[in-house]
């Protein structure tokens, strides 16, 4: 099919053509959108902010009033291609299905362009590839242009994250000690080492947060977020600068040029950081004059175009909500961006229940008892302090990468959600199950908790928890990013035999849940002994709407898990970038405080017997990587 021409604003990068249809395996044409609503009038004397998030396998968008409620929100579908280690993405595939999304969301709110008072965009720490002309890069083995992200769960620089690890650069104190080869050094080594003509065409490596708010805006300032997060840049190099409050762009001076000649990519040095930034904004910094009339309006297309479409995967009548960039109005003010987790701690971390006068004058304090999980495809653990903490194996301290003068500190798990899908799928039960989970119309983790349920008198358990008794599970399936930090750590299922029925599945299932939830323990453990007092959990994303996941969790950790009142928490962070850069609040603090509202509170089991079981299980759990760390050395001596 013949590409896509169209119209461009000076400051707006140009978009590569298309050499053939972008397929997705789950519609037939290429925005399915999903749509849900809470309401659907707005007033038009209102603040209206719009957050957009790009998550892994799709891009949403949500509209929120001034009190922080959900208006209304729809998703698109994004492809993603993985080979191996290697997961990329295309950069115009994911702006097409925002816009979609974006455009959608206001239609089902009931929201007119003219309506949104700001927007601020999260995403994935995935890592964008363009040219001078903003077209895309490949970064892949296969040379198609369109696969120029590398997505953040990729694994591919393996290797390069060892090699830039033995360095001992004073840099890696920030990132618990060591990078992982999620974070993006390792994967631009990997690049400039495998894909030397890629390498020299890249005119900018964006973290792709930044890349949509540089798409949206044509300002090419970069996160304090993205950058101290994932590029290794040090923040705290801004700490004087926190008084500028009206200041949107600070000349970098907190790359470490003495890193970057170290591992071998000096070149990122030249045109003071230009490839990677020379500039950086805190989180909600209003960027450039706000949407360009490019990004805002719709593109204008001539028949042969539509005709060439037509003659691929797009049809010409869903042109309307194809074709068309945002439907905002230009100059919509935009917030400097953050990474989703990050976002979903925005929006989440003040949704606490209401609090005492005595309590509130505490709040600076308070907000550091809390731990943020972010659950999703992976789950990422995010809690603040108000002194830099350094914590083996556990990314950070992160001065204001999340919250303004808070350092963070930043945990995680890389694959949870992904690892349930994982398990449920590659089951024997699994089509049996799916085919039941139809019937009934609800989803298989449901049916599998229904199941588990029943179990309990069935085999006369003394509570759910103990089904799994004899099955075990270490989640390290994608590796352990923390606190071991150990992206060759394998997962484990101990406990197996030759059944595979509907209620072994269950057990797996649940055992799976638990495995996660002692690593969140693990984390939570670690980062109290050096010097963090969590005693409470918030948690959002998809997992958290499991009963089941959180109540495992919340018996787990013996503290109680807060659930927001909106569940799209994200989205909610990202809209509150877009009302910091309106300046309806003067600060992402008061913002925060405006729209977080907490929902329902899950305690933990108060019978001793669950808490010593769990506390039983978890020492196994921690004995499985011993146990693993000693079978590996075996080998290797077997293999000399």
């Amino acid at each position: 099919m013949s590409g896509l021409r169209r119209p461009w604003s000076d400051n707006t990068p140009k978009e590569k053509q298309h050499t053939s249809p972008v397929s997705r395996s789950s519609s037939s044409y290429p925005f399915s959108v999903e749509m849900s609503t809470a309401a659907t009038t707005t007033s038009p004397r209102r603040s209206i902010f719009l957050g957009v998030d790009v998550g892994t396998g799709s891009a949403r968008a949500g509209l929120f009033d001034e009190s922080g409620k959900l208006l209304g929100s729809a998703s698109s579908p994004i492809q993603i291609w993985k080979e191996g280690d290697c997961v990329e993405q295309s950069s115009t595939d994911i702006w097409h299905a925002l816009c979609a999304a974006v455009k959608s969301a206001c239609s089902l709110a009931n929201v007119s362009g003219d309506e949104v008072t700001g927007m601020g965009f999260a995403a994935t720490c995935s890592l964008v590839a363009v040219d001078a002309d903003g077209s895309p890069v490949t970064v892949s083995w296969s040379g198609d242009s369109r696969r120029n992200v590398i997505v953040w769960m990729d694994h591919r620089a393996v290797k390069q994250a060892e090699k830039i690890n033995s360095s001992n650069s004073p840099v890696l104190q920030y990132c618990g000690g060591a990078l992982s080869p999620e974070m993006e050094p390792p994967k631009l080594l990997w690049v400039k080492e495998n894909l030397p003509e890629s390498w020299s065409m890249v005119f900018r490596w964006m973290d792709l947060s930044d890349w949509l708010s540089y798409r949206a805006t044509g300002d090419d300032t970069r996160s304090l977020c993205t950058t101290v997060c994932k590029w290794t840049y040090l923040g705290h190099a801004h700490m004087q600068q926190m008084n500028g409050k009206d200041s949107r762009n600070m000349e970098t001076c907190g790359w470490d040029d003495d890193f970057w000649e170290e591992i071998g990519l000096g070149d990122l040095v030249d045109g003071h950081h230009a490839k990677i930034g020379r500039s950086v904004a805190f989180p909600g910094h209003p960027l450039g004059s706000g949407l360009t009339p490019t990004a805002a309006q719709a593109r204008n297309f001539c028949v042969e175009e539509f005709i060439s479409i037509s003659n691929g995967y797009f049809s010409v009548l869903n042109s309307d909500l194809l074709f068309q960039e945002l439907g905002l109005v230009a100059g919509t003010p935009v917030g400097t961006s953050l990474i989703d987790a990050h976002a979903g701690g925005v929006g989440i971390m003040e949704s606490v229940p209401e609090l005492g006068s005595e309590a509130k004058e505490n709040d600076n304090e308070a907000i550091c008892h809390r731990m943020a999980l972010i659950c999703g495809t992976s789950t990422c653990h995010m809690a603040v302090s108000r002194n830099k903490l350094f914590i083996p194996g556990v990314w950070g301290p992160f001065w204001s990468a999340m919250i303004p003068e808070y350092w963070l500190t930043e945990g995680g798990q890389s694959a949870t959600g992904a690892l349930l899908d994982h398990i449920i799928e590659n089951h024997a039960a699994s089509p049996i199950l799916a085919n039941r989970a139809a019937s009934l119309k609800i989803s298989m983790f449901e049916l599998l908790s229904n199941t588990i349920k029943t179990m309990i008198d069935e085999l006369k358990s003394p509570f759910l928890a103990a089904l799994t008794e004899h099955i075990h599970v270490l989640p390290d399936f994608h590796g352990n990013r923390s606190p071991i930090a150990d992206p060759k750590s394998k997962g484990i299922v101990f406990g197996l035999t030759l059944e595979t029925s509907e209620k072994q599945l269950a057990l797996l299932y649940l055992a799976t849940i638990q495995g996660i939830a002692y690593g969140t323990r693990h984390i939570v453990e670690h980062c109290n002994a050096h010097g963090h007092k969590i005693n409470t959990l918030l948690a959002c994303g998809g997992l958290s709407k499991n009963s089941l996941y959180i109540q495992e969790h919340a018996d787990i950790l013996g503290c109680p898990i807060v659930l927001p009142r909106e569940s799209e928490s994200v989205l909610l962070g990202a809209a509150i970038l877009g009302a910091v850069a309106s300046k309806k609040y003067s600060s992402l603090t008061e913002a925060m405080k405006a729209l977080n509202a907490a929902g329902q509170v899950i305690h933990p089991s108060k019978n001793p017997k669950v808490k010593k079981y769990h506390d039983a299980k978890y020492r196994i759990f921690r004995e499985l990587y011993e146990q693993q760390l000693s079978q590996r050395s075996i080998m290797a001596q077997a293999l000399e």
